[in-house]
């Protein structure tokens, strides 16, 4: 394949992945060439024949240019994956695939043995060197060199960044530390918590109000004392943060002046890094700039000098899906550097072939990322990544652990897939170096992965080993004889369900219906897996690019230069609506002066402009993007006024993205305008040619190969993907093979070549569900994708009721709980939220089944009772009863919220010297909200009002409970869905299953305890006592609080 463009100097895009490193390069003359190798830059081979102590001999590494291989270690393994031998490289033969060594080994190795050639150069350059030819100590010709990279990624998750320190206001040095006191793992018992990226902080007396005013002055000679420690102790990087800093940002220039005339020149300040309210998430984003930026600016480094001196360019990816110059490239924007790529990449292909949304999922080797596009890229400007709150714009993208890497597991009552990962080394079993069942391994056996079309040599029978050993495990642990092929299958569909999921988070979860879009599948274990994930979704097209294993790659180099701009306003839009026009041409006035200065022409750049908008005093911001053809704004609308003709109508687009997104409108209250924001890019930008169909023809079959397809071998056709050409139609199953992906045609789907070279699958029928009573067994395969499947449904509820809440106790403390019951108000399944809620939830569903039976379609309750599985009256529980077509009762779906205040002789209502529940507040017993449908909240009102010692906020209190209702509505309809899915009886009876492997899994607890009696005591403030009494006794345990002091009187 050539492009028409022609350029003097070589163009190499290249995506650095967590396994491995694609590359896709254009000559000078627009030959396009390819190459895939291990990010860890070592090149995988086996010995073979005529080899001896002086030399590796590998037929494999014939068509190797003549030499390459000259100066790269060499390292020899055993069976088992243990290094047993070591050299250099003195001379490489192309001609026989000799390699001679500088060193003899100390043994003659075996046939089959495993080697790897080790790089001492970074993995990008390796690629770029196999393409050329070109060996270690030749000079690199002039390159035009763009680059995704996961290198500021791995430093923050390994904490491997620069030496920071953190300058902020006096009295301010711990917020950082103490953040917002959530807890990510609620249930872990042994709390680690993510080390900080800064060593020292230094707190600077200063203080600047949040109207400017400054209430305490900067002293310079001071600060410059207080300064001198951060040389003392070596810091290469500061990162300054003070208090309104991002608003009025002289004091934090004037520390970055005095830092950088000390020589410190790494400086990251907040207002330029994030200027947005919110301390701690801008300090977050500070540091993070201030750690990871050195660690880029060395590594471009390392690409740079070994380039050659006639470099033109390199350009890095971020992660909100731009290119920038590598000089100008910083830290908080390089995390999402690698996926970035791809998401550019689908967009592009699927606009190509005319599909105005896409979802795009690639699957790699350590996880899979999944995004959508309708359009525009999704973005989300304030994250967590590594531990760390990150506010910069960011592509919105889901990772979850399904990567051809993670490890396949049996845990004693379900199989499993991640989220560990085998990783690059040792990698899969299939690998060769004793590494564990990985899903790569599952394909392999299934022959979805054939051995003789991968990067390197694979090792099947190790893979037989690892699927026997699961195969013997399940039937000492369960009783059941699974076959290996059954096992496999199963992980495989374990492995779908997760990717299933993660889409659903992204499309489902923000309002939009996933059957409406194309699928792109692509990195290189995606294409194996893409008609099972569309079927789930009810999918029925998929595109498939014909470079879908470089995708990432292509989609860097098709990027276009970027830069954003972002200013908070915080104000409501009917006070601010008449200044946004000359905000925003501030905004883009500069962001094209930064893309100037990277050498783009003024007339090329063009703007594109948005505003982040929510309800006032509510969390969830909607990014809401201005129309591009029309950029001015519809200033005469009030947020309660009648539409009338403008520019651009703000008020409908917000209510628009609000309804699809949270499913209901609340026009009483008013629309603030959180930040406005501006993306200036390189308006050049090369067109691809539209796809077409053209006439139908039967294409010429490469061989028949062997594919395990519902339990049982069949020989399907294998086409080589260089073979296909336009109109060429595959019927399913079949297997199509390229040099860095396979693809997989399931039986049911049909390909069709298009006119430049994409392959579109399409469903030809869809299939029908089995019958419910079919599935109702437990299976230790089903019975995990029933859990997770359960599990991402109240997790869905719990960010629904953050998103829509109003109190900081739920938005940002995050003092709440999302559960799924059956229709008895037993537990199924709860999200990992606040744990002291959940083992009474299930008393206070029982409770109100008791006592308000019959219910029924549309009813709604509220109840804060502890007499009724309450814990405390600001602890508010709504619950949610599902119905059936035949409006029988399925299950429940319940959320408890802690609210900030609910009434009391004390505001907070928690007082300590209550000695009713009136004075601490208003109870609520299994009061109905909603009756049949019909809404009863000003009967809510008047109890929150109206009682003894009525609530000091009760709009909050309904704010909150609406968000409440909304989540229970959310979990509904996912439970709804499976049932559609999976059928009635499956859905009700793998509840029940659930609940048996958690009871199976509690005795295996208790019986790995010694027996015996564990006996605690501990007391309260006035002495009280509070004790406890365990008595093991093989699988049981027997919990007495005997002893413990009488019913205290407050």
């Amino acid at each position: 394949m050539t492009h028409q463009r022609t350029d003097r100097n070589w163009r190499f895009w290249i995506d650095v992945g967590g396994t491995f490193t694609d590359c896709l390069a254009i000559s000078p003359s627009g030959q396009q060439c390819a190459a895939k190798v291990l990010s860890s830059g070592k090149t995988k081979g086996l010995v073979g024949h005529d080899s001896d102590v002086d030399r590796i001999v590998d037929p494999r590494r014939c068509d190797d240019h003549a030499e390459f291989w000259n100066g790269y270690q060499l390292h020899l393994f055993d069976e088992q994956g243990s290094r047993i031998g070591q050299s250099r490289v003195r001379q490489f033969d192309a001609r026989q695939g000799t390699l001679w060594l500088t060193r003899p080994l100390a043994t003659v190795p075996d046939v089959g043995c495993r080697y790897e050639l080790v790089s001492p150069e970074p993995s990008p350059l390796l690629a770029v060197r196999q393409v050329l030819g070109a060996r270690l100590e030749q000079p690199l010709p002039a390159l035009d060199l763009r680059l995704g990279t996961t290198r500021g990624t791995n430093a923050l998750l390994t904490r491997t960044g620069a030496h920071t320190a953190l300058v902020t206001t006096a009295g301010f040095g711990d917020v950082l530390e103490i953040g917002y006191q959530n807890r990510p793992q609620l249930f872990a018992l042994d709390i680690v918590k993510p080390p900080a990226l800064y060593c020292c902080v230094v707190e600077v007396p200063e203080r600047i109000a949040h109207d400017g005013q400054v209430l305490v002055p900067l002293d310079l000679d001071r600060l410059r004392d207080q300064l001198q420690v951060l040389q003392d102790l070596q810091i290469e990087s500061v990162a300054v943060c003070l208090l309104h800093g991002f608003a009025w940002p002289q004091h934090e220039q004037m520390i970055g002046q005095v830092l950088r005339e000390m020589g410190i020149m790494e400086v990251s300040l907040s207002h330029q890094v994030a200027p947005l309210m919110k301390l701690v998430p801008r300090g977050d984003t500070t540091v993070a700039d201030a750690y990871l930026t050195p660690v880029l600016r060395g590594y471009r480094e390392e690409l740079r000098p070994r380039a050659g001196d006639g470099q033109r360019t390199l350009r890095l990816m971020t992660s909100a899906g731009g290119l920038v110059e590598a000089s100008h490239f910083r830290g908080c924007e390089s995390i999402l550097s690698g996926p970035a790529g791809g998401v550019v990449g689908f967009s592009k292909v699927a606009s190509a072939a005319g599909f105005a949304t896409a979802i795009g999922f690639d699957m790699g080797g350590t996880s899979t990322d999944v995004s959508r596009f309708d359009g525009d890229f999704d973005l989300e400007f304030e994250t967590e990544k590594g531990g760390v709150r990150v506010m910069s714009p960011m592509l919105a993208i889901e990772t979850v652990a399904a990567g051809g890497g993670s490890i396949c597991r049996f845990d004693g009552v379900k199989l499993t897939v991640g989220p560990e990962s085998s990783g690059a080394d040792p990698g899969p079993a299939c690998y060769g170096r004793g590494g564990p069942l990985s899903v790569t391994d599952v394909n392999l056996a299934l022959g979805r992965v054939l051995e003789d079309h991968f990067p390197f040599p694979l090792d099947l029978p190790a893979v037989h080993h690892r699927l026997q050993q699961a195969v013997l495990q399940i039937h000492q642990a369960t009783g059941q004889r699974l076959s290996w092929q059954q096992v496999a299958t199963g992980f495989r569909d374990i492995a779908n369900a997760n990717i299933v999921r993660a889409i659903r988070s992204i499309s489902v979860a923000k309002g939009y219906d996933p059957r409406n879009d194309c699928l792109v599948p692509f990195g290189g274990a995606a294409g194996q897996h893409a008609c099972a994930v569309a079927e789930q979704l009810g999918i029925r097209q998929i595109l498939c690019h014909p470079h879908a294993g470089l995708l990432s790659a292509w989609g860097i180099g098709h990027a276009t230069i970027h830069r954003h701009e972002v200013q908070g306003i915080y104000q409501c839009y009917n006070e601010v609506r008449h200044e946004l026009q000359q905000r925003f041409e501030q905004l883009e006035q500069s962001a094209a002066e930064e893309l100037t200065r990277q050498g783009i022409p003024r007339e090329h750049i063009s703007c594109a402009r948005s505003m982040e908008l929510r309800y006032m005093g509510t969390e969830a911001t909607l990014h809401i993007r201005l129309p591009r053809n029309h950029q001015g704004i519809d200033t005469s609308r009030d947020t309660h006024d009648v539409h009338i003709d403008g520019d651009i109508d703000i008020v409908n687009l917000f209510e628009h993205e609000h309804e699809q997104r949270f499913g209901y409108l609340d026009r009483h209250r008013r629309i603030e305008v959180v930040a406005i924001r501006v993306e200036a890019m390189d308006s050049q930008q090369q067109l691809l040619p539209q796809s077409r169909r053209l006439p139908v023809s039967d294409p010429t079959v490469a061989e028949m190969v062997e594919m395990i397809i519902e339990g049982n071998a069949r020989s399907v056709p294998f086409f080589a993907r260089g073979d296909l050409v336009a109109g060429n139609v595959l019927a399913g199953p079949a297997i199509i093979c390229e040099s860095a992906s396979t693809t997989v045609i399931d039986s049911g789907w049909q390909g069709l070549v298009l006119s430049d070279g994409q392959l579109l699958l399409e469903q030809l029928g869809v299939k029908a569900s089995p019958p419910a009573t079919t599935l109702t067994a437990v299976d230790p395969i089903m019975l995990e994708i029933f859990s997770n499947s359960f599990g991402e449904i109240a997790q869905q509820m719990g960010i629904a009721l953050r998103a829509t809440a109003q109190s900081v106790n739920v938005k940002e403390r995050l003092d709440f709980s999302c559960a799924v019951f059956t229709a008895r108000g037993e537990l199924v399944v709860n999200a990992p939220h606040i744990p002291v809620h959940l083992g009474a939830m299930g008393q206070t569903i029982q409770s109100l089944i008791a006592e308000r039976s019959p219910l029924h379609r549309g009813d709604v309750f509220v109840t804060n009772d502890p007499y009724a599985g309450g814990s405390h009256l600001p602890d508010v529980t709504v619950i949610t009863p599902v119905f059936g077509d035949d409006d029988s009762l399925l299950f429940f779906t319940a959320s408890r919220a802690h609210h900030a205040e609910i009434g009391g002789i004390v505001p907070g209502s928690m007082p300590p010297f209550s000695k009713s529940l009136a004075e601490e507040g208003v109870l609520l017993h299994h009061e109905p909200l909603i009756a049949a449908g019909e809404p009863r909240f000003d009967a809510l009102r008047e109890q929150l009002t109206g009682s003894p010692y009525p609530s000091r906020s009760p709009d909050t209190n309904i704010a909150d409970i609406q968000a409440q209702i909304a989540a229970n509505r959310q979990g509904a309809s996912g439970l709804l869905q499976l049932i559609n899915r999976y059928g009635r009886n499956t859905v009700l009876a793998y509840m029940n299953h659930i609940q048996q492997a958690a009871e199976f899994k509690t005795r295996q607890l208790f019986a790995s305890i010694p027996d015996g009696v564990y006996q605690r005591c501990d007391h309260l403030d006035d002495g009280t006592p509070i004790g406890v009494t365990i008595t093991i006794s093989g699988e049981q345990a027997t919990f007495d609080f005997g002893g413990s002091g009488a019913v205290h009187a407050g």
